[in-house]
């Protein structure tokens, strides 16, 4: 045996080893990721095996929360309408209870998951400091409509007057109170402006009060003046009697003497007495000739006459 055929042999046989050395351990290989497959497959298994029953007990607590929560604010809802709280405060109440229910539910469905509330506080805390960055002007209304709601400066149907606009509540919203102007108009005022304005309410008392003030000249009689505006008070109905009316000079002017005339008349009776009032006065004073003065403006032309001045 020459030794090319030596060579030969040890060549196989080292070839021949390799290869089934490459085999035996391929297939090592391939059990290892079959057996990690099942493992994984068995852990997942297990896994959800746990979890069927938290999850099933999970979705059993919202679909039952929700609607315990619905029967609630149902049954919150029908004792607000006994009560006296306005209108655009009942609605808002139940829409609160609402998402304190759901939330509630929610948190426990999330309990049962044994989601730890600590990271759930943490991600709600973040995001409500987010959204108030953003929402500054809203939540100042939204605070100013908590304030109109719950301490009633006014309530639907009361004719105010709110950051200079004057006409009657229509709705108080959460955001926005609307009101209506008396030429129809509809005006929408942030809360946040209404808390921070002066409210003037004309209807939070049953009555109010007509001031006028009428001027005449020196040369009238003043004793007859006061005897014509008393009689025509006296004529209307609608005027009350207590507190009773005043009819007094209220100021020596550089061209008039005023006349103070105050007197009470329903809230609802208001516009129309006060335009009967200065009606009937005018009409009064011209009937019994009363002067009424008024601004007037003398001129004088002068004219040149022999290089003198010449007054006409």
């Amino acid at each position: 045996m020459n030794q090319t055929d030596i060579t030969s042999i040890v060549t196989d046989g080292a070839g021949s080893v390799i290869s089934e050395i490459t085999e035996t351990t391929s297939f090592a290989t391939i059990q290892e990721q079959v057996n990690r497959t099942a493992g994984i497959l068995e852990r997942a298994l297990a896994y959800f095996s746990h979890a069927v029953p938290s999850l099933i007990m999970a979705l059993a607590i919202l679909i039952i929360g929700v609607l315990i929560s619905r029967l609630i604010a149902g049954v919150f809802k029908k004792t607000l309408k006994k009560s006296n709280i306005d209108g655009a405060a009942k609605s808002f109440l139940v829409s609160l209870i609402k998402v304190i229910l759901y939330m509630v539910v929610l948190i426990m469905a999330l309990t049962v998951l044994n989601v730890p509330m600590s990271s759930v506080i943490t991600i709600f805390g973040a995001a409500g400091l987010a959204v108030s960055l953003a929402l500054q002007n809203c939540l100042s209304n939204l605070a100013g409509g908590f304030i109109i709601l719950f301490s009633k400066p006014f309530v639907s149907g009361d004719i105010v007057e709110l950051d200079g606009s004057v006409g009657k509540v229509i709705t108080i919203g959460i955001l926005y109170t609307k009101i209506e102007s008396f030429d129809c108009k509809t005006i929408f005022i942030p809360n946040g402006k209404v808390t921070d304005a002066k409210i003037v309410n004309y209807t939070e008392s049953p009555t109010r009060r007509i001031d006028l003030r009428f001027d005449i000249s020196y040369t009238a009689d003043y004793s007859k003046a006061r005897d014509i505006i008393l009689n025509i008070i006296s004529s209307k109905k609608e005027i009350a009697a207590s507190p009773e009316p005043l009819v007094r000079m209220a100021a020596h002017n550089e061209s008039s003497v005023s006349i103070d005339v105050f007197v009470w008349v329903e809230n609802n009776d208001y516009n129309e007495v006060r335009y009967a009032l200065l009606e009937e006065v005018k009409a009064g004073f011209d009937e019994n000739g009363i002067e009424i003065p008024f601004n007037q403006l003398d001129v004088y032309v002068k004219e040149l006459n022999n290089g003198k001045l010449k007054k006409q």
